[in-house]
């Protein structure tokens, strides 16, 4: 079996961690391994599978020579300056910021959703991988808009604080323990305490009222879904919940579907786990998803507002956010390049 010579800049992160973990649980057949950070975290150690690596710090071009496939999980500013270096450099890029995303030429993948777009990198050398919030959702809508066409979706997402990253958690860990101690709950990760809070607030707003996550939401579940017909409105909201993603979703399609062939599309679409049993308190929870590589879907029920309820749905969709909303697509990615012979 061939191996790959492979690089993780933010490797000291919650998401960075966690593609390392990724690449050690699903065995990808790695010759080299080379951890990169900031100068703060640099000459660190950092155990993936049985072995320890040691962090570098990024400082230019020549830190990608000779490599095969570089992940990016630092942010925009990072992503911005060093991607397209490194992807000049031979290497394939799978970036997790949100910078090129849009870029019609750089294809923005879920393997499960859209692979064959992967053909784009051929070209620029840089993958995109979707927002957290996006990932899951468009793993749900696939199946069901392949079938039924989907022509309008309204998500309104609750987003846990591990999607800000470390300090996220960080944070509302803190905070309970204020709160417990009787303290004033001390603010810096969030605009206004997440502990015993809901915040309509992620990202930055924008002119028109929404926020930057929300925008994003929206315009890229139309470019993976391949339909810029689709209507899509988003309200993000973060939670005071450690990790996944949860999502109510209403669609409304062209094709007449009800709630059981919705479920039939759903079991049998990759990735995707049916947990729908209310007579039974048995729907998808945080906290039993947390960990977990597939996106669960439930509450699957007609949406009655509509004139004859028979065009649309409203269903639950949560997905651990630090894997099939971050690293373990990132990972896929990289799997499905190698099949291509893109790396």
């Amino acid at each position: 079996m061939k191996k790959y010579k492979v690089a993780v800049v933010g490797a000291s992160g919650a998401v960075g961690r966690e593609v390392l973990n990724t690449l050690a649980s699903r065995q990808f057949p790695f010759e080299s391994l080379r951890l990169f950070s900031s100068a703060r975290s640099a000459g660190k150690a950092v155990q993936v599978g049985a072995a320890d690596f040691e962090l570098e710090e990024l400082k230019d071009d020549e830190s990608f020579k000779g490599l095969d496939v570089v992940f990016f999980t630092s942010g925009s500013s990072v992503s911005e300056k060093h991607a397209f270096r490194a992807a000049k450099a031979g290497a394939l890029v799978i970036d997790n910021a949100s910078v090129f995303r849009m870029r019609p030429d750089v294809p923005l993948v879920v393997p499960e959703v859209n692979g064959a777009t992967l053909e784009l990198a051929r070209g620029t050398r840089v993958v995109a991988n979707p927002n957290c919030t996006t990932a899951q959702m468009v793993m749900a809508l696939k199946p069901l808009h392949d079938r039924f066409r989907v022509r309008r979706v309204i998500l309104a997402s609750y987003q846990a604080v591990s999607g800000k990253g470390q300090k996220g958690i960080d944070e509302f860990e803190r905070q309970v323990k204020q709160y417990a101690r009787g303290e004033k709950l001390t603010v810096e990760a969030f605009p206004h305490p997440i502990a015993f809070n809901a915040l309509p607030h992620i990202d930055v707003f924008q002119g028109d009222g929404f926020t930057g996550e929300e925008q994003k939401v929206m315009n890229e579940t139309r470019k993976i879904l391949g339909d810029e017909s689709i209507r899509v409105v988003a309200t993000c909201v973060r939670v005071p919940v450690v990790n996944c993603h949860s999502e109510s979703v209403t669609i409304e399609t062209e094709r007449p579907v009800t709630p059981e062939q919705a479920r039939e599309a759903l079991r049998s679409f990759p990735g995707v786990k049916l947990l729908d049993d209310p007579a039974t308190n048995a729907y998808p929870l945080a906290t039993n998803v947390s960990g977990k590589d597939d996106v669960y879907v439930g509450r699957i029920r007609r949406d009655p507002s509509l004139p004859d309820g028979a065009h649309g749905l409203t269903f639950w969709v949560v997905g651990d956010n630090l894997r099939k909303g971050a690293a373990l697509n990132a990972v896929q990615i990289a799997e499905a390049a190698v099949q291509r012979g893109l790396i």
